[in-house]
């Protein structure tokens, strides 16, 4: 049976997160449904990143195997046809056998939009996270370096986390500012439940003076979740991108977040 690739992007602040759930509102049960009007037959789908509730993407990855032969605009449009307009296939396309959306992944890209303002913003609701305390762009930076390469990360994991290993390689974690928002790009070979919004935590309290940038080397050292900052928002948190080998040869068609942020503020 052909194996096929979509690239997804959608809206979660009407979803119960990525994974099928017995209520179905959840992304991935209006996937399949629309997958199996399309396809006139049940149609599994398996995703790069499980993402939670109110987190959104822009370059979710999914692989499907089906009987059914279609063209690859035929599998974008046709299924769109029967999605929401929260939830849009950007693109399509057949791969090797061997492609799996979530094991054949080198690494995931989050990107964290950060509202600062005196008074919450009614135009990003739900698709910015916020805060009214004035930030150390500057500590947070240092905070951040302490998490690049591999560790531990115990202290930023969800005690309702399946993984098998709480270690992790951080890759990647900028922060910059863009007007009023703060966007912080993480990318790493896998996050665990909750990671990222416990990184942005304790981040948070970091910039705001709660604690000292040495305290983040001190939480992945005593690999506590306890120690570590509350859990901050969903709200503005983009799945925004996953890697592959080149030879896989995917499509890269969506819009990250960064990008939103310069159209909307220039």
């Amino acid at each position: 049976m052909p194996r096929i690739a979509l690239g997804l992007a959608y809206d979660g602040s009407a979803w119960q997160g990525w994974q099928t759930q017995p209520h179905r509102q959840t992304v991935q049960d209006t996937l399949e449904d629309a997958l199996a009007q399309f396809a006139r037959h049940p149609v599994p789908t398996i995703c790069a990143g499980r993402t939670d509730t109110g987190v959104h993407a822009t370059s979710q990855v999914v692989h499907l195997d089906t009987a059914l032969t279609r063209r690859d605009e035929s599998w974008m449009r046709g299924v769109n046809a029967f999605l929401p307009p929260s939830i849009s296939v950007q693109w399509a396309q057949q791969v090797p056998d061997d492609f799996h959306a979530r094991f054949s992944a080198l690494s995931r890209t989050y990107t964290y939009l950060l509202w600062r303002g005196r008074v919450r913003p009614a135009i990003w609701a739900g698709r910015a996270g916020w805060t009214h305390h004035a930030l150390d762009i500057a500590a947070m930076r240092e905070a951040a370096v302490h998490l690049i390469g591999t560790h531990d990360f115990s202290a930023f994991r969800s005690s309702q986390c399946q993984a098998a290993s709480p270690i992790r390689t951080f890759t990647r974690l900028d922060i910059e500012e863009q007007g009023a928002f703060v966007v912080v790009t993480l990318q790493a070979n896998a996050f665990l439940h909750h990671m990222v919004r416990n990184v942005m935590g304790s981040l948070l309290h970091i910039g705001q003076g709660r604690e000292h940038s040495g305290w983040m080397q001190h939480l992945l050292l005593q690999r506590d979740r306890r120690l570590s900052a509350p859990t901050f928002m969903p709200d503005g948190l983009y799945l925004t991108g996953v890697e592959y080998q080149p030879d896989f040869d995917l499509t890269e068609m969506a819009l990250s977040p960064d990008l939103l942020v310069s159209f909307r503020t220039n």
